[in-house]
């Protein structure tokens, strides 16, 4: 199964059925959630872990957790804010845990010739081989602004640091990443 199916469909029953609310408005919220952003998500876990399948755990364990502590929420409507953070810490404990990344499977994306598609997957591939080679933060801070689109506000949300971290990050890291591809930056 491909990251987009498994994202596309709704928690599984017994993911939600273990310990937690049984309030309907959060399972309800939850999925609608889910159903929204799951698939960004994972891509993003995808980047950042190496692996589909991980990505797609990482992805179930933080909806997972937001369901279990829905009712504890401040704010609903930052849910999905908390989502992605939890995405992000379940990428770096698995990470810590697996030790080494893995070499990446980026998903392939539909292109116009079969020369378009060898070399923008070779280009692709390049990229994210030179990401991995990145210290932490700077990969999460461009993979976030430049993946998912986040400004530098959301992304010190997400990653838990100030918005003049998040802009020295990004700028170090995209100097980096211009050095390891051998283009001026």
């Amino acid at each position: 199964m491909d990251a987009d199916a498994a994202a596309a469909r709704p928690l599984p029953q017994a993911a939600i059925a273990g310990p937690g609310p049984t309030d309907a408005g959060a399972e309800a919220a939850v999925t609608e959630l889910y159903l929204r952003n799951a698939l960004g998500l994972v891509r993003l876990a995808h980047i950042m872990v190496g692996s589909r399948e991980l990505a797609e755990d990482v992805v179930q364990d933080a909806f997972y957790g937001l369901y279990q502590r829905w009712g504890k929420l401040n704010d609903p409507a930052k849910a999905l804010g908390y989502v992605r953070s939890s995405v992000l810490n379940g990428c770096r404990s698995a990470l810590r845990r697996r030790g080494r990344p893995e070499a990446l499977e980026p998903p392939p994306e539909p292109v116009a010739s079969a020369e378009a598609a060898a070399l923008t997957e070779h280009e692709r591939r390049e990229v994210i081989g030179a990401l991995r080679q990145l210290p932490a933060r700077q990969r999460e801070a461009l993979v976030l602004r430049y993946y998912l689109g986040l400004s530098p506000a959301e992304i010190g949300l997400v990653m838990g640091i100030s918005e003049g971290s998040v802009r020295s990050a990004t700028h170090r890291g995209l100097a980096a990443l211009g050095r390891i591809l051998g283009e001026d930056a």
